[in-house]
């Protein structure tokens, strides 16, 4: 007997440890709505909501729900970078490039210019792979041939071309690429045996365990981390410590513990305000208005839109020194928008989000799927979001 798509969606959504209630929130629909289709009283969905169902539930091919033709997620919901291929090459050599080592001071600033083409330009991607496989290269002879305190600062700007490497390769069709690039930051910040350097390794492994339904090592990998920093050494570190809190709140949020989540931002929150209002890290970010942005994160993987919103709306996302962030959090509202049904709102924030950055929002799967959904609707809603799907790339 063929299994009907109510089974398969079941099965997916027992997988993941989510609730009706939390999945039907989550892709803004009801509880019974959840279980009249796992019981089959309502037809399969089209394919927007099919969409939303895949991306909430980490399922890479509609067919695993659908049981029909081949159709992977990720060819609509993941948009491949045009220079993708040379950054990975970059990434796989296995071979040492020739040349001579780079000071570590000089390192440090070509890394740090690197951060700030990702922070600062509407298309960081295309920004950062002109220069991501030349600094791999010297990152890594600078590593091989330096010695001493210099290779090991060596080895601390080296992790943080890979973190540059895995912002670039995230949420475009090549999961292994992102994996790579975890996994060479934390080996080269552990081989530096700089617990500053580890905990942003660790923040940014987090990211991968945690889109990968790993919600438990995600956790494990922050915390290991955050033991060896103490918050009250200096600003660097409570920077740094405060981040991983962040972690912490965003794994607990995305299975349903709010008040895990909210313990742990909270720690984030109040070591933000110690470092005043005015503080933010110049290439992480952190600081008082990145928590609050990240509140709204915590608040619509809850399932709790109202709360979102209003969180949102208080938001100063203008202080956010990166136009990639003030991107990524006003996705985040739009989000919170779109479970409410205010899809006014919603085409709004992604407009928004468009503005600060065409990368950001043409790599976001939920706001792909989201534009999808929008660009179906009649009157001015459809065309505005049809207008967005143009300028991402969807559609033509």
């Amino acid at each position: 007997m063929t299994e009907t798509f109510g089974a398969r969606l079941r099965a997916h959504r027992e997988r993941a440890g989510k609730t009706r209630s939390v999945l039907g929130g989550l892709v803004g629909r009801s509880a019974d709505w959840v279980k009249a289709l796992e019981n089959g009283r309502l037809l399969t969905p089209r394919l927007p909501m099919l969409m939303r169902l895949a991306e909430v539930l980490d399922i890479s091919d509609l067919a695993e729900l659908t049981g029909e033709q081949a159709m992977p997620v990720a060819s609509v919901t993941r948009a491949g970078h045009p220079a993708v291929e040379r950054v990975a090459a970059a990434m796989q050599r296995s071979n040492l490039p020739a040349g001579d080592p780079t000071s570590a001071d000089l390192l440090r600033g070509r890394v740090d210019q690197a951060w700030t083409l990702w922070h600062r330009s509407t298309t960081e991607r295309s920004a950062v792979a002109a220069v991501l496989p030349d600094l791999l290269d010297e990152a890594r002879v600078s590593v091989r041939r330096l010695d001493g305190t210099a290779r090991r600062a060596a080895l601390v700007e080296l992790a943080r071309v890979y973190h540059l490497a895995q912002l670039y390769v995230a949420n475009q069709p090549y999961p292994e690429l992102v994996w790579l690039a975890a996994d060479r930051a934390m080996q080269a910040a552990q081989d530096a045996d700089d617990p500053a350097a580890i905990a942003v390794a660790a923040w940014y492994y987090a990211h991968v365990y945690r889109s990968s339904a790993q919600v438990d090592a995600a956790e494990q990998v922050l915390t290991d981390a955050a033991v060896l920093l103490d918050p009250a050494t200096g600003t660097e570190v409570a920077a740094r410590w405060g981040q991983l809190q962040l972690g912490l709140a965003l794994g607990h949020a995305k299975i349903g513990r709010a008040g895990q989540a909210w313990r742990a931002w909270d720690l984030a929150d109040e070591t933000a305000g110690r470092l005043g209002a005015g503080y933010v890290h110049p290439w992480l970010m952190f600081g008082t208005t990145a928590v609050d942005a990240y509140g709204v994160t915590v608040e619509v993987d809850l399932v709790r839109p109202g709360e979102a919103v209003r969180r949102a709306d208080q938001v100063h996302y203008s202080a956010l020194p990166s136009r990639t962030r003030r991107a990524t959090h006003l996705v985040d509202a739009a989000r919170a928008h779109l479970l409410r049904r205010e899809e006014v709102a919603t085409v709004h924030l992604l407009g928004r989000a468009l503005r600060e950055s065409v990368d950001t929002v043409r790599h976001r799967p939920d706001a792909r799927v989201a534009v999808i959904e929008l660009s179906g609707r009649q009157g001015t809603i459809g065309e505005d979001a049809r207008e967005l799907a143009l300028a991402i790339g969807i559609g033509g």
